[in-house]
């Protein structure tokens, strides 16, 4: 508690000599507990005379047996400077601890266990983050996703495909590789061909609002007259014969609107040798469309599968249009819009509003679904979907 003795307080040898101290006065030991209670985090100091004298008067005391025992800790110095005592305890414990309440209070996180419950939820990245590219066909529909009802500010809640491509995005051709008599520069040209037809035909905006895809009958092969000519009245004046929704995605632009600027897209496009010194492309996509009527927020999806096979020909060796692919076969799935109505457009239906056509009758299917092809005994149905 007091500085260790100077070089010049008496030894031992000098306190035999001398006779016996006289006790210390209530004055000097108010004295000595003040000089001892000082700020003890200040720097060391030299102690005064008056210290060094009075801790030698105690030591001797001590010595000799005539101060009591625990002097130095026990009750009496408590008793004599108990609320000294009470804010040196405040000052080593009270500050640390008020710095720990402050730091808790603005980050509560930092106790385990978060007792209070303001901890911020986990984010659930590996649900959030982007699907790698389809490669393959997947073994199986996509599991279930969150409970979500979606909104125009987040149109795919509720939906697998809130972790797809973002449109074109979603269509990515394979490294072209040279096909029989066709070089790999050909074969790449077939490949951005069908690309461009199915971007045109399903994702461009004004073949959405139910404007003419002039770009999709750009790419096809001119020969293909009957095919040309179906999509043509079919756009002019659809009927259940001539339906443009084979080909293309279409909404009336006087009833719904997409939510947002966004379609999402997963498939895969492949290709192999074809007959008649040609490529064989094959095509396989699902499209997701978040729409809303005018006037209203609730947004309903309309799912549509398009699969499509086209071939481009070596013109060296077939009169054919240099560029130009043939479509050889095209099929479609959609999901929740209006069955038997053919008008040309894709109707989804909303829960506020009351359905147009007629009522689905078909097995319920999921429309996510695309580890198997499309039957061609269902073509012409019009299935329930067990999810939107």
């Amino acid at each position: 508690m007091a500085g260790r003795p100077s070089d010049g307080t008496p030894s031992a040898s000098d306190d035999e000599a001398q006779p016996s101290a006289p006790s210390i006065s209530d004055e000097e030991w108010q004295r000595f507990v003040q000089e001892a209670g000082r700020d003890r985090s200040s720097a060391p100091k030299e102690p005064s005379a008056r210290a060094r004298m009075v801790t030698e008067r105690l030591r001797r005391q001590e010595a000799r047996g005539e101060l009591p025992p625990g002097w130095r800790t026990g009750p009496a110095w408590q008793e004599m400077n108990g609320r000294g005592t009470r804010r040196r305890w405040w000052a080593v414990v009270g500050v640390p601890l008020a710095v720990v309440v402050a730091v808790v209070a603005v980050r509560p996180s930092l106790i385990p266990g978060d007792p209070f419950g303001t901890a911020s939820p986990v984010p659930d990245t590996a649900a959030a983050s982007p699907l790698p590219a389809e490669t393959a066909a997947p073994t199986a529909a996509p599991g279930a996703a969150d409970p979500d009802t979606p909104t125009v500010a987040r149109p795919f809640a509720g939906s697998p495909a809130e972790r797809w491509a973002d449109g074109e995005a979603g269509i990515t051709l394979p490294a072209a590789t040279p096909v029989g008599t066709l070089t790999k520069a050909q074969v790449a040209q077939a490949l951005r061909q069908t690309r461009r037809l199915l971007v045109d035909a399903n994702l461009d905006p004004a073949t959405l609002r139910g404007e003419r895809p002039e770009t999709a009958f750009d790419v096809i092969e001119p020969r293909q007259k009957e095919l040309l000519d179906l999509l043509t009245t079919g756009l002019r004046k659809p009927d259940k014969k001539h339906d443009p929704l084979w080909m293309f995605s279409r909404f009336d632009p006087s009833e719904m609107r997409l939510a947002g600027d966004v379609v999402k897209t997963r498939g895969r496009m492949t290709f192999k040798e074809g007959e008649d010194a040609s490529v064989a492309v094959h095509a396989d996509y699902t499209f997701v469309y978040p729409l809303v009527r005018e006037g209203s927020d609730e947004v309903a999806r309309t799912i549509v599968r398009r699969v499509l096979d086209v071939r481009l020909s070596d013109p060296t060796r077939y009169q054919v249009t240099p560029g130009k692919i043939v479509v050889k076969h095209f099929d479609q799935e959609i999901g929740n819009s209006a069955c038997d109505l053919y008008d040309g457009y894709l109707h989804p239906r909303f829960d506020s509003a009351e359905p147009t056509g007629a009522p689905p009758t078909g097995p319920t299917t999921d429309p996510y679904d695309r580890s198997k092809g499309i039957p061609a005994d269902r073509r012409d149905e019009c299935r329930v979907v067990s999810r939107t």
